[in-house]
């Protein structure tokens, strides 16, 4: 579920019940560099966020702070927490459409862990044929707005039980390294089947053939150049898209493959009959920015980045702002 997706379901299911993203009262000031502990008063797995009551009493209004998915430090294939855990995090102001909310960043277990809980939570369920035995498929569609997909199976297997063809594989179980999983269709897929309670059969860890887990470069084949960090400005920004464009500095100069590939993107939107409006301009994306780039990445923001190239071209990652000639990190 994007950040968007989160708030529409705030406001449609906790509206007016006190448990939506605490407020910002406008003189809150936030210690980037502070470190909390509390504990997990509820989290809702499948939706991707929940709440925190801190340790500190009066460190928040309410005394309960949000935490969303992507801010939690895992190497789970889907990060989640679980009620009752004790985490430490630190806090950070988000503003989306207009509303400026408190929540969490950075969440660990206390002393700075990893939060590791999908052992755990593997070890309840009941799996066809074993945890470790892993089917083929096809992807129909995985839509992250809606938090779930559907598999095909492929024929040949021989199963003891009366698995469908169809089987509905859900965010939780995207293995996409920890991030979030992209919108996806018509895809081979891997995955184990799992039986729940009530008797249904779902997929269980997807990847792409060979344990790949659904990673953004892994589906569009992206290589990293990690040899070289450019500067530059960012001169597009779509808040809403998650989108940009940043133009380097005169000064800098990429490497022949890359300008190459630059040129043959610009001469294919020039056939479109568009025009390109900044040449050797780079394309990112909200993503591939990092430490407060991710919150308050604009137009005419400085920042540096690394280039890859992948199946549509060439991008710009690792994105960081830069003020005084200084890297900016959460």
């Amino acid at each position: 579920m994007s950040w968007g997706g989160v708030q529409k379901h705030w406001l449609k299911n906790w509206g007016g019940s006190g448990r939506k993203p605490t407020p910002a009262p406008a003189d809150f000031e936030v210690d980037k560099d502070a470190r909390y502990t509390g504990e997990v008063a509820a989290y809702y797995k499948h939706s991707g966020y929940g709440f925190i009551v801190p340790d500190q009493e009066g460190l928040v209004p309410g005394d309960k702070i949000f935490v969303y998915w992507k801010n939690i430090q895992s190497d789970d294939r889907f990060p989640t927490l679980s009620q009752g855990m004790k985490v430490e995090f630190g806090l950070m102001k988000k503003k989306d459409e207009g509303v400026m909310t408190l929540c969490t960043k950075y969440v660990t277990l206390p002393g700075g862990s990893m939060v590791a809980i999908q052992d755990t939570e593997d070890s309840k369920k009941t799996f066809v044929g074993g945890q470790n035995l892993r089917y083929t498929g096809v992807l129909k569609f995985y839509d992250p707005e809606r938090g779930f997909g559907y598999v095909i199976l492929d024929d040949g297997f021989a199963l003891d039980e009366p698995v469908p063809k169809d089987l509905r594989v859900e965010t939780s179980e995207v293995n996409a390294g920890g991030k979030q999983p992209r919108a996806m269709k018509d895809l081979s897929v891997e995955f184990g089947i799992w039986k729940t309670e009530k008797g249904a059969y779902k997929v269980y860890n997807m990847t792409l053939p060979g344990g790949i887990p659904t990673t953004l470069e892994a589906l569009e084949h992206r290589k990293v150049l990690e040899d070289k960090t450019y500067t530059g400005k960012v001169v597009t920004w779509s808040w809403h898209g998650g989108w940009g464009w940043i133009l380097p500095d005169a000064s800098e100069v990429f490497p022949a493959d890359v300008q190459s590939k630059i040129d043959v993107m610009e001469a294919a939107t020039t056939a479109k009959g568009k025009k390109v409006e900044f040449v050797r301009a780079v394309y990112f994306r909200k993503q591939d920015c990092v430490g407060d780039a991710g919150q308050k990445v604009d137009k005419e923001a400085k920042v540096t980045f690394q280039l890859y190239t992948d199946d549509k071209g060439v991008g710009g990652t690792t994105v960081q702002l830069v003020v005084t000639d200084m890297v900016v990190t959460a």
